[in-house]
């Protein structure tokens, strides 16, 4: 991800992402509420068509969704960049590491922690098991001839540490019959999957608690991709307008 950084604290310690992930109240709220279960339904299945995707086996299917005004293409772009450095990203406390250096591939590590060592007892460590242990099931690089919305997006399987079964970046352009005004609509898509144990009782619990965690961190990441974008587009524009000027 190309860096904007206005803040000099960001990206530099736990207490940091800490801060900024999990206490600060995001500008923009992001959860995609509903007035019913039908309508909750029904926008869940626009989305997952376009997708390929059934996620009746879990249990929370989760989107969150903020308005970008930059190119939808510029939007992927950056989303293409993901990795270790990204500064929309808490790399301090879940870090990202490409396998290959591909994004087919991913692990997130808690802590960036892969292995403990204990000294003099095992020499090569034990390794820890992923936060996130992300498999690409499909990337849609370009829209199709009949897209009428621009549409690309990155779609994986999600296992590891954390209860995530799909996990979907998603953008398309603006729908003005929608009330969207910005060029670009991101879109974060969660499918939780609590182990497979699906009518697990303590679910009842804890996925309030989850969602409620998750959807702040997303929240200010979706927000904090938001400012990045724009102001990285907004000064390249200005940098466009002085060559063609002198």
């Amino acid at each position: 991800m190309r860096q904007t950084k206005t803040n000099p604290c960001e990206n530099k310690s736990l207490l940091c992402d800490l801060r900024f992930y999990f206490l600060t109240r995001p500008k923009n709220k992001t959860l995609v509420e509903y007035k019913s279960l039908a309508e909750k339904e029904a926008f869940s299945k626009r989305i997952l068509q376009r997708i390929g995707v059934s996620v009746d086996e879990y249990s929370v299917l989760n989107i969150n969704r903020i308005g970008i005004d930059v190119p939808v293409k510029y939007v992927f772009e950056e989303l293409l960049q993901w990795d270790g450095n990204s500064n929309y990203w808490p790399n301090q406390l879940a870090r990202v590491k490409r396998i290959n250096g591909s994004l087919e591939k991913i692990l997130i590590y808690l802590l960036g922690i892969e292995k403990i060592r204990f000294w003099g007892l095992v020499a090569r460590g034990i390794k820890i098991k992923p936060l996130f242990n992300m498999t690409a099931l499909k990337f849609q690089y370009t829209p199709p001839l009949s897209d009428t919305d621009n549409a690309r997006y990155l779609l994986y399987n999600c296992s590891g540490g954390y209860p995530i079964g799909i996990f979907n970046l998603y953008v398309r352009s603006s729908i003005a019959e929608q009330n969207e005004l910005e060029k670009a609509q991101l879109f974060s898509l969660v499918a939780f999957n609590f182990y497979g144990r699906k009518n697990w009782f303590y679910t009842k619990i804890i996925n309030p608690i989850w969602e409620k965690i998750h959807n702040r961190v997303t929240a200010n990441i979706l927000n904090r991709i938001k400012r990045e974008l724009e102001i990285k587009f907004s000064n390249e524009i200005k940098e466009q307008e002085k060559s063609a000027i002198s």
